[in-house]
Order: structure tokens, then C-alpha cells, then sequence
């Protein structure tokens, strides 16, 4: 059953017939929105979002897993390739990070999502634009939090996993940034520590 999930809410993640994740992956999805009038179909460019995760060991990023460093020094968190161009919105995944929770070294105690519009256009630009969180064993959604309502920033700080005693908790964020890398986000990211 999956978990739809609003700003500042929390979801732990153990599986439903109890026991811890092993390993979870993030989604990302979304598709450019139509343009109106005469000239849209000349004026339309693609719309390039990157997902980022940033390994925290309390305040102080530890790591980064994003299009240009596809994996984590450890090898706990991977990402699976750039999307340059979005899809359809049907809810596929565009872009994937994929995290064993059980390799992620014991001092990192936080994994921040983000996204941002490399391109440079705004959210209002975007449609049918989510995060989600599966769990990768069996392919079960267990959390979705859309990131609706457009906007006028160019990056979202999507949600975080972090420690929850001996397993793991998500909370999604869901605050508007602005920035075209992550390394733009890094103030706005510090703010959800």
C-alpha cells in the first residue's frame, strides 16, 4: 500500500510484514508541460531535471551521488543514469537513486533528495512531477510525494532518509529552491539537517 505522503510527513520504513528495508529506491519522474498559443511547438525545449543525494554525517556532507558521480565511494548509493529529457508522466521512473540502506556507512546518519531543473526552466514548466520511494526487493511503492503546484523556483529539496534507531525513516521535505546543480542547494539542504 503505498503512502502518499505531504510536506514534513514522516513515513518509517520497515516492511509491511515487519523487519527493516534492505535497500529502497528513489524515483523520479515528470514530463515537460504543453505549451499554448501559435509559437509553442517552436518556442518548446526540453525540460532536464537531476536527482541528487547527499550523504550527511550530521551537518557535514560526507558524499554526493548525482549525473556527473553515479556512485558513492562506498558503493551504497547508486544512481542509475541522467534523463535528459523527462517522459510521458505516466509515472515511471525518469531518474533513480538506488540506496542499500545496509551498506551505507554507520557515521552517515542522513540522505537528502534533491532535484533541480538543470536547464534552468521553472516548475510551472513541469507536469505530472513526483518523488517516490520503492522498495527495490519487491518492487513495492511505499511512499509518493508529488511535487505539485509548480512555482517559479528551479529545484525542489525532495525528502531525506535518515536513522531511526536501528532502521530508517523518511520524511519528505518538499521545499522550493532554487539553483541549477546541487552544489546550489547546499544552503537550502542545510535548513532540513
Amino acid at each position: 500500500m503505498t503512502i502518499n505522503l505531504s510536506k514534513g510527513q514522516q513515513v518509517s520504513l520497515t516492511k509491511s510484514g515487519g523487519g527493516e528495508l534492505d535497500v529502497v529506491r528513489m524515483g523520479l519522474g515528470w514530463k515537460s508541460a504543453p505549451r499554448k498559443g501559435f509559437l509553442a511547438r517552436l518556442t518548446a525545449r526540453d525540460i532536464d531535471l537531476d536527482a541528487s543525494a547527499v550523504l550527511f554525517a550530521g551537518q557535514n556532507p560526507q558524499d554526493v551521488v548525482f549525473f556527473q558521480h553515479l556512485t558513492s565511494d562506498d558503493g551504497s548509493v547508486q544512481h542509475t543514469g541522467d534523463n535528459r529529457v523527462g517522459g510521458a508522466g505516466e509515472g515511471g521512473d525518469d531518474e533513480s537513486i538506488v540506496v542499500d540502506l545496509r551498506r551505507v556507512p554507520v557515521h552517515v546518519d542522513q540522505i537528502i533528495f534533491t532535484v533541480n531543473s538543470f536547464t534552468g526552466q521553472t516548475f510551472e514548466e513541469v507536469e505530472a512531477a513526483f518523488c517516490r520511494l520503492v522498495d527495490e526487493s519487491t518492487g513495492q511503492e511505499l511512499a509518493r510525494y508529488t511535487l505539485t503546484g509548480g512555482g517559479r523556483h528551479t529545484a525542489q529539496i525532495m525528502a531525506k532518509v535518515q536513522r531511526a534507531g536501528s532502521g530508517w525513516q523518511m520524511t519528505a521535505i518538499g521545499a522550493a529552491a532554487d539553483g541549477r546543480t546541487f552544489q546550489d542547494l547546499m544552503p537550502a539542504v542545510a535548513q532540513h539537517l
